[in-house]
């Protein structure tokens, strides 16, 4: 459980207190005593430097200022270390839109890098050093024109608004491209590197991609342009406006000059955008990446080309050796069935040949068997229906049967045999259905 502490007023007096005749003491003082004090530390050292040097505390605050003032001053000297221009020195502090405040403070070389620190510590050296009552104790006339310069430098540079309207124009932190003969080899990343590191401080984006070397890919160089071709930058020109009138009796002259302040800051955010673009086109032109990139990718496109065309000749070169291979199949199939056609005609012719030949020696031995009609003489009424019963046989034959019924008459000159041969046919092709029992009248 928490607990808390209630803090009461003290009892108010009442109005006729008097300290003469109300006041009641509780105790006794006790009797003085005279003691010997001795300083110790820092003010030891501070006492036993005014004895040993014999000064007053006025000297010796007054010395140990101007020691402490170039103790900061060699203590700045590493890091903030600028000889101051002569012609700046006289500067006219009306004029502070026309002055360098970096180089007021003495830190030209950081610039937009400047850090808050470092602008005060900055600050305070310059103010040691151009005080006007410094130059007065000094014997110089009191000019406090440049301690002016000092003070609004200060004011514009801790200032996070004005500070980024003057680093919007400060020319002396920019950069000049490099030329064609300048940028070759490896200086070529150099040089374009510190230009485009330059520029990088007006981008919203940050970190913001660095241009690489000669071992970038393909992918890191083309994010690196299509990032600058795409620069969002928050680069304003206010700091360049003309002064607007702050009385109210001016208003029209006001609202002209604010117009005409707008419009001059548009026409050179437009100018601006178009030097960039220019920049880049340079930078991208000398870059000998991109000319590798296309000479890689062209090479590439042309071995897919080649390919392609290797390909589609090996398919015409396989299709016409299967078109030779399928002619030439089909000219020995062609000429095969042409012999086979020249072999079957001819064997057909042969076999046509023996065929009548065979019907010759059939029909010749019937002529020898007397046509059937034995040791008689026929007549020619048996002729004719023998002849007309052998034809029918003949027809009733295939080649097979022609040549076996030749084969057994070859040769055969007795009439009882020719005849026994041709009943014996005959009686075959009545058990083969091809005749009817006694239809040959002449072999019945």
């Amino acid at each position: 459980m928490a607990t808390g502490v209630k803090e009461l007023p003290l009892p108010v007096l009442p109005d006729s207190w008097t300290a003469e005749k109300d006041f009641k003491a509780i105790g006794t003082l006790s009797d003085p005593v005279q003691r010997n004090i001795e300083p110790v530390g820092p003010h030891f050292l501070a006492h036993a430097r005014r004895k040993r040097h014999k000064r007053t505390f006025s000297e010796d605050d007054r010395i140990q200022a101007q020691e402490n003032v170039k103790k900061v001053e060699d203590d700045d000297s590493g890091e903030i270390s600028e000889p101051e221009d002569p012609l700046m020195l006289q500067r006219d502090a009306k004029d502070w839109k026309g002055q360098d405040h970096y180089a007021v403070l003495g830190l030209s070389k950081y610039r937009h890098r400047a850090t808050e620190d470092q602008i005060k510590r900055a600050h305070r050296k310059k103010v040691l050093r151009h005080h006007p009552d410094k130059k007065a104790a000094a014997g110089n006339t009191e000019d406090d024109s440049f301690f002016k310069c000092i003070q609004k430098a200060t004011e514009i540079l801790l200032d996070p608004v004005k500070r980024r309207q003057f680093d919007s124009v400060d020319e002396a932190a920019d950069v000049d491209p490099p030329s064609k003969k300048q940028a070759k080899g490896k200086d070529f990343y150099k040089l374009w590197g510190n230009v485009f590191k330059s520029e990088a401080r007006f981008s919203k984006i940050q970190p913001v991609p660095q241009l690489g070397n000669d071992k970038s890919t393909k992918e890191e160089v083309e994010h690196f342009y299509n990032f600058w071709y795409n620069f969002d930058s928050w680069r304003t020109f206010e700091y360049q406006d003309e002064d607007v009138p702050d009385d109210n009796e001016s208003r029209d002259q006001k609202r002209h000059i604010e117009r005409k302040n707008a419009n001059a800051r548009k026409k050179k955010k437009v100018e601006d955008n178009a030097r960039l673009r220019k920049l880049v086109d340079d930078c991208l032109a000398s870059d000998e990446r991109i000319k590798r990139f296309r000479q890689e990718e062209h090479a590439q496109k042309n071995k897919k080309r080649f390919e392609r065309e290797a390909e589609a000749k090996r398919q015409a070169e396989e299709a016409a050796k299967a078109k030779e291979e399928e002619a030439r199949l089909k000219a020995e199939k062609d000429a095969a069935d042409k012999a086979e056609k020249a072999e079957s005609k001819k064997a057909k012719e042969a076999a046509k040949n023996a065929a009548k030949k065979n019907k010759r020696v059939i029909r010749g031995a019937a002529k020898d068997g007397n046509y059937f009609c034995g040791t008689e003489t026929a007549s020619p009424a048996q002729i004719d229906s023998a002849l007309n019963d052998v034809d029918a046989i003949i027809a009733k034959l295939d080649v097979d049967e022609l040549a076996a019924l030749t084969g057994k008459l070859n040769g055969k000159k007795d009439v009882a045999d020719i005849k026994e041969i041709f009943t014996t046919e005959v009686k075959r092709l009545v058990d083969a259905g091809k005749f009817k029992d006694g239809e040959l009248k002449s072999l019945s």
